[in-house]
């Protein structure tokens, strides 16, 4: 019984160790329109971090495209503005200045950000992590800058012709945003940016 009580003792606490390095478990929240949303708690903060799956038919290449191209934002939707490509080299990176537009009487935020871009050889897996530029272009009166912030894209095919894409991230609004505000809301980030990217993918429109 004793040797029995360690065992489970020591298994509990790996479970706390993984949980303190691979980061909280995912909450399923819902599923709406084909995609499945997660979010979890972040450590030291009192946001949550978001995760949308989706799987449908489509060409791996215009999807990926879609992420890794400089050219093709035009499916971000309207609230993005002012985007600006400051570096791109095709398939390692791409750098890019937005401002994004918040509904009155928020103030709009900007972004400076590095996305940089991976494909596994092996298994075609493809990912776009996206995290802050600091220090590159100086913040601007009446604007919030968003400093802590990340997103990740994984994009992997499946048999069939379909492909499984994964939308993570975690944002930190800042200044006038409440917390509790951004986790009633945070679940629709992921919902809107997946519905836009499938929309733009099933479209005629082709890739750039």
């Amino acid at each position: 019984m004793k040797y029995h009580n360690c065992l489970i003792l020591i298994f509990t606490l790996f479970l706390s160790a993984a949980a303190d390095l691979f980061g909280q478990p995912w909450n399923f929240v819902k599923e709406a329109d084909g995609i499945k949303i997660f979010t979890r708690n972040e450590k030291n903060s009192s946001l949550k971090s978001f995760k949308g799956e989706m799987i449908f038919r489509a060409p791996m290449g215009k999807v990926c495209s879609m992420l890794g191209n400089a050219r093709n934002f035009d499916w971000w939707g309207p609230d993005f503005v002012n985007i600006r490509v400051l570096a791109y080299e095709k398939n390692r990176f791409v750098q890019y200045y937005y401002i994004y537009n918040m509904p009155w009487p928020l103030t709009d935020r900007d972004f400076v950000v590095n996305a940089t871009v991976k494909t596994d050889s092996a298994t075609g897996k493809y990912s776009v992590l996206t995290v802050p530029l600091l220090k590159v272009i100086p913040e601007k009166p009446g604007l919030v800058r968003i400093k802590n912030y990340w997103q990740k894209w994984t994009i992997q095919p499946m048999d069939k012709g379909n492909v499984h894409v994964i939308l993570e991230g975690f944002v930190d609004p800042g200044g006038d945003v409440p917390s509790w505000l951004y986790n009633m809301l945070v679940n629709e980030m992921p919902l809107k940016t997946m519905r836009l990217l499938r929309e733009r993918v099933l479209s005629d429109k082709p890739a750039n």
